[in-house]
């Protein structure tokens, strides 16, 4: 008896933590649509994402050498630059600024798709097989996400809805290229990939020609603080745990939960419309994501 129960708490532990990270993936990322658009009613898009992961990055970087943690290797630290400008810097901070023009649920809704673009990078960037079932997804989310595009939420700003699938397309990118890249282990890959994010993030500001106008509000400030440590070191933290521990489809499966945690709060606490013409495209992308997650098992 107690040599089961002493074989079996590694598997436990195991499962407890990866159910708290999706937990973190699929609700607490879900929020942080909402957290980004009360964000920029006082910051600058690029301005707000930058220092939200620097922060986030260097708290964790500075707890991790106060550890004992030893410094990663140049190469893995070439990986962790790479990882953190597609993922952070592009994936979120497009969306960031996307997130000016379009409400939050829509933005999810078109992050959704990000899947379909991981899929998609997989096989023809590094070789990974793709089944039928998932060819069809592909088609099924993209139809939707074409259906979306005649909505008025998007052609009323088509600079918005380019942005966000090119947030989407720059986040899967990495998603799919962090299964094969050189980057710091654990935590301190987490550390690494938003510091570089954020780094890169603040440079995009500064040659954009952002700049505050006037001191941010005690919201603006609880926005960073709340997308620093709960979207970033949290969440961010247990995506990456998953594409080690998971497979890519199962990691990304917060793509179907999200939109749906981002649709009801903007519904409920910002006053957000989402008409017929959303939610039909909502079911038809989702649809086609839950086609390519499926797995028999």
């Amino acid at each position: 008896m107690s040599e089961y129960t002493m074989s079996s708490h590694p598997a436990v532990s195991r499962r407890w933590l990866t159910l708290a990270a999706f937990f973190a993936l699929y609700v607490i990322w879900g929020s942080t649509y909402f957290g980004i658009r009360i964000g920029i009613e006082y910051w600058p898009p690029f301005m707000m994402a930058g220092l939200r992961f620097l922060f986030a990055g260097g708290v964790m970087l500075a707890w991790l050498l106060w550890r004992g943690e030893k410094l990663p290797e140049r190469r893995e630290l070439v990986g962790a630059a790479v990882l953190g400008v597609l993922m952070p810097a592009i994936g979120n901070g497009f969306v960031t600024l996307a997130e000016k023009e379009v409400s939050s649920g829509v933005a999810a809704l078109v992050v959704a798709t990000v899947p379909l673009f991981t899929v998609l990078f997989g096989r023809f960037f590094f070789g990974q097989r793709a089944a039928g079932r998932e060819w069809a997804g592909i088609a099924l989310g993209f139809a939707g996400m074409v259906f979306l595009n005649f909505g008025s939420n998007l052609r009323a700003s088509p600079t918005g809805a380019f942005w966000l699938v090119f947030a989407s397309a720059g986040w899967a990118l990495g998603s799919a290229w962090s299964r094969v890249i050189a980057q710091p282990k654990g935590p301190m890959g987490s550390a690494w990939m938003m510091i570089f994010g954020g780094l890169a993030l603040l440079a995009g500001s500064a040659a954009s020609g952002e700049s505050l106008h006037a001191a941010p509000a005690w919201q603006g400030w609880a926005a960073i603080l709340y997308l620093s440590v709960f979207g970033s070191m949290v969440a961010y933290s247990a995506y990456l745990y998953l594409l080690r521990t998971v497979t890519p489809a199962a990691a990304t499966s917060y793509a179907y939960v999200n939109p749906v945690i981002a649709v009801l709060l903007g519904v409920m606490l910002l006053g957000e419309r989402i008409g017929a013409h959303e939610i039909i495209a909502m079911v038809v992308i989702l649809s086609g994501v839950v086609l390519i997650s499926w797995r028999k098992r």
